[in-house]
């Protein structure tokens, strides 16, 4: 949703082996009122399995503001996440879709060969805003696929050593979500009481990482609050998570995703000419409408220079 989106060469590392590495956020306008915190892609790590975009918007109070604006808009190539904390958000799309989600719920849009949608607060709302918005690159035997839009009102959870654990995504402490991904992947809300300490098994296939939303929390020894990724590579059987108070992360993983993306504005794509032909086709009105009678986005402009598919990693 930036106005001038930027790329940036990274060169390739192969290395996924487990490690620590704390990655800061950078703040991002997104639409008219609301700034997030932008983990992903990051300088370092673009991806975390199919995970290529995370924002931690919030918490806001948003009383006598007009909360989430975000005008209707395209996607291709990708699948959106969206994860609140507090606030209600009313999705729009142009396949039908007309729902509102609270906390505790997931909304989780396909946009295959090309989808648009709108995020907007509704007039009548909690005072308090707070989520995450995450997106995931479709491999090639998905991105061209039919548009659709999944609601999952109730999610698997269980509580164990003193954390309640919410699976958005795949498969975690014997859970397994509802929600329709097209690769091996998982997302979890970690919510620990003051004083837990817990050793989860994961999937030695996977890398993960992990965003703080609430307080502090100890993963592998380090500590992590609002505003960064712990990245913590692959090969591992177990994650350690201890809290000394009260804290909340959302865990994010999936087995490492091999294929180059090309990643501009609203769009996950393979190529310059795949981000150049769904431009072209948003401004030229080739999306369906979203209903609501709301302004679309305009795109910005290209860059003068070709976009590139970039590597996973930075070299450390």
């Amino acid at each position: 949703m930036e106005s001038q989106p930027a790329e940036a060469a990274l060169p390739v590392e192969t290395d996924s082996a487990p490690c620590a590495e704390l990655l800061e956020g950078r703040d991002v306008p997104l639409g008219r009122y609301t700034v997030v915190r932008r983990s992903l892609p990051n300088k370092s790590r673009r991806t975390v399995g199919a995970w290529c975009f995370l924002d931690h918007f919030g918490p806001e109070d948003i009383t006598g503001g007009p909360g989430m604006r975000v005008p209707p808009h395209p996607h291709i190539g990708l699948q959106t996440v969206t994860w609140l904390l507090s606030g209600e958000v009313r999705h729009r799309d142009s396949v039908g879709s007309d729902q509102l989600i609270r906390p505790g719920q997931l909304n989780i849009m396909t946009a295959g060969h090309g989808i648009a949608h709108s995020e907007n607060s509704p007039t009548e709302r909690p005072p308090l805003l707070h989520g995450l918005q995450l997106w995931i690159a479709l491999p090639d035997g998905a991105r061209s696929g039919t548009p659709a839009f999944q609601h999952l009102a109730d999610l698997p959870t269980t509580t164990r050593d003193g954390v309640r654990i919410t699976v958005a995504v795949g498969e975690l402490a014997g859970l397994s979500s509802p929600a329709v991904v097209h690769s091996p992947l998982v997302g979890a809300d970690l919510h620990l009481a003051a004083g837990a300490a817990t050793t989860l098994p994961v999937d030695r296939a996977f890398e993960h990482a992990v965003v703080v939303t609430e307080g502090t929390a100890t993963v592998e020894g380090v500590d992590v609050t609002p505003g960064s990724l712990l990245y913590l590579g692959a090969e591992r059987d177990t994650l350690r998570i201890t809290a000394a108070q009260e804290a909340r992360l959302f865990l994010l993983g999936g087995e490492p995703f091999e294929e180059e993306l090309v990643m501009w504005w609203n769009f996950v794509a393979r190529s310059h000419d795949e981000i150049v032909e769904a431009r072209t086709a948003w401004m030229t009105g080739r999306f369906p409408p979203v209903p609501g009678g709301e302004d679309p986005l305009p795109a910005p402009g290209l860059p003068t220079t070709r976009l590139l598919p970039r590597p996973r990693y930075r070299a450390g």
